[in-house]
């Protein structure tokens, strides 16, 4: 493309207005580079020579030279005016959308995306985008929930969070539970190790070699843990673990024992021997209550750290695996303090509770 080069005439006192603005500091960068472009052309530089000199392009040299002869030094400092854009969305329209987004679905689908948002609203999708992300609203994602409907909650969180905050004196507060149904999980085909730049392979299918379940006691206050692997889950194993956690623990302690619901730990051989040994209390957390419980943060741990990337040829294998994990944190163990006070989960839960009632029939409600 060839242009015909633009002659430019400095006024009185636009040279050295021009020279300061290249001089100084504190000029912006973009600011410069348009004196010198005027600078050079004015003593009589070519198009090529200013561009080597400025390092801009062509049509940038073009460009400030003509709106230099338009508009001057002011026009150098202040800078073209940009074509207006886009109008902006108005609020009527941007309310519109947050309100379709929490109370409304498509016609074929659970949620919205950004774009069945947007053909529905007439809009960009990234207009959608940015509504969404000002108000913080995120349809693709889903948290599970279970509001408890155990009539006594506030008077088992109120017992169990007591013994976390405030233990009792020559007892031990045991939190405890079995983790049933581990697999013992091989992989058909394996892995590639973890390098630079790649993670660790793991074939997303597996072959089964048995299961164990893992019955655990948590010492609330020192993080050791009583461990134990048994086949079944039956009352017959909770009772054999009743006797290793006695047989285990200081005799002249009191054991208090924080349990879920499951009817293994209610059963009569397991309520006839309690009888026969009063230092173990067992305290139940409410019904679909299981995070009141500190034994399912160690369950979770193990699960990640121990067992969902293992490979195990056979049960043995898998209970050994588990035996070590234990014995390891063992030797450092580290409890987990629980800080929530049963006033903060006792409000959260009756306002979780008004919710879900207000959500349901009457007739389901009123149960």
């Amino acid at each position: 493309m060839i242009k015909k080069a633009i002659p430019l005439e400095l006024k009185r006192g636009d040279r050295s207005a021009l020279r300061d603005l290249v001089v100084d500091g504190n000029t912006a960068q973009k600011i410069a580079k348009r004196a010198r472009i005027v600078l050079l052309t004015a003593e009589g530089h070519g198009t090529t020579a200013i561009m080597r000199a400025v390092g801009v392009s062509k049509t940038t040299v073009w460009r400030w030279q003509e709106y230099f002869a338009e508009a001057g030094v002011g026009g150098l400092i202040k800078g073209r005016s940009k074509p207006p854009g886009k109008k902006p969305l108005s609020e009527e329209v941007r309310l519109a959308v947050v309100e379709k987004t929490m109370k409304e679905r498509p016609a074929n689908a659970t949620h919205w995306s950004v774009r069945t948002m947007a053909a529905a609203m007439g809009i960009s999708h990234t207009s959608v985008q940015r509504i969404w992300r000002e108000h913080g609203l995120k349809p693709h994602l889903v948290r599970g929930f279970k509001v408890s409907n155990d009539p006594d909650f506030v008077a088992k969180v109120k017992d169990v969070v007591g013994l976390y905050l405030d233990p009792p004196a020559d007892a031990l507060v045991l939190a405890v539970d079995e983790k049933s149904q581990i697999q013992a999980l091989d992989r058909t085909q394996p892995g590639l190790p973890l390098k630079k730049g790649r993670a660790g392979t793991m074939t997303h299918d597996y072959k089964r070699n048995g299961t164990t379940t893992l019955f655990a006691a948590l010492d609330v206050a020192s993080g050791q843990v009583i461990g134990e692997c048994l086949p079944r889950h039956r009352a017959k194993e909770f009772l054999a673990f009743l006797k290793t956690i006695d047989r285990q623990t200081p005799a002249h302690l009191d054991l208090h024992l924080i349990l879920d619901n499951y009817a293994t730990h209610k059963a009569p051989p397991i309520q006839r021997w309690l009888q026969r040994h009063p230092r173990f209390t067992l305290h139940f957390t409410p019904t679909s209550s299981s995070w009141l419980n500190l034994v399912e943060r160690l369950f979770a741990e193990i699960t990640r750290q121990r067992i969902r990337r293992g490979t195990f040829d056979n049960v043995p294998q898998l209970q050994d695996a588990i035996t070590d994990w234990i014995d390891h944190r063992n030797q450092n163990p580290k409890p987990f303090i629980w800080t929530a006070k049963p006033s903060t989960i006792i409000t959260k839960y009756r306002r979780a509770r008004a919710a879900l009632l207000a959500r349901l029939p009457l007739n389901e409600s009123e149960h």
